[in-house]
C-alpha cells in the first residue's frame, strides 16, 4: 500500500483538493493522510466541513501581519515534522499558493515524489499575479507527476522541458467540487441559503468578488467607481458583493460602496453559500482564478478584474473578457452583457474549457498506472 499526503492552505486549495482525497480515500491501494498549514483559517475551515474532509496534521501556521518570508520558512520547516513521521511516497499539491511552492520544496527534501494538480498555467509575468506566478514555476521544477487541467497547459510545461511522459490532461478539480456542492445544495439546502434568498429579493443581480495583491490600491479604487457607476445605471439590477477580510480590500470598497441603495456589501461567505450566489447570479465581475474556471460551468459570463491570467483558454473560447481595473472597461463591457441579450445568451452557452466533473477520478487511474 503506497502512502499518498494531501497538503494545502487556502479555501481554494480546499474545494480543490475535496473529491482528489476522496477519490484516494475510497481506493484501497493508498493509506491517504491530509496536513493543512492553515494558510487561511476560518474559510479554509467551512470547506473541509462542507466536503466532510478530516484533517490528520494542522500545523496552524497563520499569524497576523505575517510576511512571505516567514510564512515560506514556517511552512518548510513544520512539514519536515509531519514528512518524517508518515513518510508518504507521494505528496499532492495544488495550484500556486505559497504553501504549494513551500511544500513541493519540504516533500523534494524528504525523499517523496511531488504531485501537481492544477500543473501548467502561466501568464509569464512574474509579477501577475504574484507571487502565484512564480510559485507555480518552481513546484514545476520539482514536481515528479504534472496534472494539467488543459492541453495548453500541458503545452507549456513542455516548452519548459517537463518531461510529457509525466503530464496527464485531466481537466480542473474545481469542476468535480462544483458539480457535488451544486447537488448537495439542491437535495439539502442548508437554513443559511433563505437569508440570501430574502435579500436577492428574485431581482436580477451581478456577483462581484476581489482581493488580488495586485489590485490593491488605485486598483480597487478604480475598480469601486466603476461598481458605483454600474449601480447608478441599473436601479433594478443588485450589485452584491462578499468583501474579502483584507484591510487592503474593505477600506475602499466600504468607503466608496457602503451608501448605495442597490449594492449588498455582505461578508465573505461559505463555499456552499457562494456558489448558490454563482448559480442564480446574472453574471459575475471577480479577480479570482477559481471562479473563472467554475462559472462557465453554470453559463455564467465572466468579467476578469486583471490585466493577465493564466487561465487563457477561457478567454480565448470567450467564456470570461479580460477588463483590468480600468473604470471605463468595467463598465462599458458590463453593460454590454446587460443590454445585449444576444451576446449575452452567446457567451452563457459557450463550453467550459476546464472539465466535465471527472478530473479527480482521471488523475487516481493516471497515478495507479504510473506506480
Amino acid at each position: 500500500m503506497k502512502r499518498v499526503l494531501f497538503v494545502f492552505g487556502t479555501r481554494p486549495e480546499a474545494i480543490k483538493m475535496a473529491i482528489p482525497i476522496k477519490e484516494f480515500n475510497k481506493d484501497i491501494n493508498f493509506e491517504t493522510k491530509v496536513c493543512i498549514t492553515a494558510q487561511h483559517r476560518e474559510m479554509l475551515d467551512q470547506v473541509l466541513n462542507f466536503f466532510d474532509i478530516n484533517v490528520d496534521y494542522d500545523l496552524d501556521l497563520m499569524k497576523p501581519n505575517q510576511n512571505l518570508h516567514d510564512l515560506t520558512a514556517s511552512i518548510i520547516s513544520n512539514l519536515r515534522d509531519v514528512l518524517n513521521s508518515f513518510v508518504p511516497d507521494y505528496v499532492f499539491v495544488h495550484g500556486d499558493t505559497t504553501t504549494t511552492m513551500a511544500a513541493s520544496i519540504a516533500s523534494f527534501y524528504s525523499g517523496a515524489k511531488v504531485c501537481h494538480i492544477e500543473a501548467g498555467l502561466r501568464t509569464f509575468n512574474k509579477l501577475s499575479p504574484f507571487p502565484e506566478e512564480i510559485n507555480r514555476q518552481i513546484t514545476s521544477r520539482i514536481s515528479d507527476f504534472h496534472f494539467a487541467p488543459t492541453e495548453l497547459s500541458k503545452k507549456n510545461l513542455i516548452k519548459e522541458s517537463i518531461n510529457k511522459k509525466n503530464i496527464f490532461v485531466t481537466g480542473n478539480t474545481v469542476i468535480d467540487a462544483l458539480l457535488y456542492g451544486i447537488k448537495i445544495l439542491k437535495e439539502n439546502p442548508p437554513q443559511s441559503i433563505s437569508k440570501l434568498d430574502n435579500l436577492i429579493s428574485n431581482k436580477e443581480f451581478i456577483l462581484v468578488t476581489g482581493h488580488r495583491r495586485e489590485n490593491h490600491g488605485q486598483g480597487f479604487i478604480n475598480i469601486c467607481k466603476a461598481l458605483e457607476k454600474i449601480a447608478s445605471l441599473n436601479k433594478n439590477l443588485l450589485i452584491i458583493y462578499p468583501v474579502h477580510l483584507n484591510p487592503k480590500v474593505k477600506s475602499p470598497v466600504n468607503k466608496y460602496l457602503s451608501k448605495i441603495d442597490n449594492i449588498k456589501l455582505i461578508d465573505p461567505l461559505p463555499y456552499q453559500e457562494f456558489i448558490w450566489l454563482i448559480d442564480k447570479s446574472k453574471l459575475i465581475i471577480t479577480d479570482s482564478g477559481g471562479v473563472q474556471e467554475e462559472a462557465p460551468s453554470l453559463g455564467k459570463p465572466v468579467l476578469v478584474l486583471r490585466d493577465t491570467t493564466e487561465r487563457p483558454e477561457a478567454v480565448k473560447i470567450g467564456t470570461v473578457i479580460l477588463v483590468g481595473t480600468n473604470k471605463k472597461n468595467i463598465v462599458n463591457e458590463t453593460q454590454k452583457l446587460i443590454e445585449n441579450k444576444q451576446l449575452y445568451d452567446k457567451m452563457s452557452k459557450l463550453h467550459n474549457p476546464y472539465g466535465d466533473g471527472k478530473s479527480s477520478r482521471r488523475i487516481l487511474n493516471h497515478l495507479k498506472k504510473n506506480i
